[in-house]
């Protein structure tokens, strides 16, 4: 259906149009893929209220004011406006893609969707992860002190974590040789006990899981 076909049935936004990546510019990224470029469709209300689809996917990397721009250029070309003479000023977001686990409401702040959007096109999907566990936008500067990587399980990077501190060396260096072969950290429990406050353990979209402190 083009969107600004009528339909009795409820209107579904178009397929997303390939976005230029190249329009970012390089960027150091953590496990970014280089065409990764969240968007998201947002549609005039007035119009789909009255059956009628229209819209727009708009780049979401990008400042507030920009966003906001193309939102009021969209509504400007209101076909329900233009055939009524009432200007289209409401608006909700009805899809998106490209922001990993992070769900985005129809009325969610444009400068939280910039801000997130340039941090997944900058660090990768974990960022929309991160974005997720704090959901508050002053502290997603916080990102690079907080994100400790992405592992193919807890147990892998809490085995890490153990290696990098020394621990088996200590034991090895402080135990007698004859009991040291019964002596083992527990893994499952200390990963359980810095789920409790210490990291948190978010399911990766690739499998794994991406690993933030607490």
């Amino acid at each position: 259906m083009s969107p600004e076909q009528s339909s009795s049935d409820e209107p579904s936004p178009p397929q997303q149009q390939p976005l230029d990546a190249s329009a970012a510019g390089p960027a150091e990224q953590h496990e970014a893929e280089p065409s990764v470029r969240p968007s998201i469709w947002v549609a005039s209300l007035s119009d789909y209220n009255n059956g009628v689809l229209h819209g727009r996917w708009i780049d979401a990397a990008r400042d507030e004011s920009e966003l906001q721009a193309d939102i009021d250029a969209m509504l400007a070309t209101s076909p329900w406006a233009a055939r009524t003479g009432e200007p289209a000023e409401e608006w909700a977001i009805h899809d998106y893609n490209d922001f990993a686990p992070l769900r985005i409401d129809e009325h969610e702040s444009m400068s939280w969707i910039g801000r997130v959007a340039r941090g997944i096109v900058e660090h990768g999907p974990a960022f929309a992860a991160y974005a997720d566990v704090v959901e508050e936008e002053e502290m997603l500067e916080g990102f690079d002190h907080e994100y400790l990587g992405h592992y193919d399980d807890l147990h892998t990077y809490v085995e890490q974590l153990i290696n990098d501190r020394g621990y088996d060396r200590i034991l090895d260096e402080e135990l007698p040789a004859s009991i040291r072969p019964y002596v083992k950290i527990d893994i499952t429990a200390t990963a359980n006990d810095l789920l409790r406050g210490d990291i948190h353990a978010v399911p990766a979209i690739d499998g794994g899981v991406w690993i933030f402190r607490g």
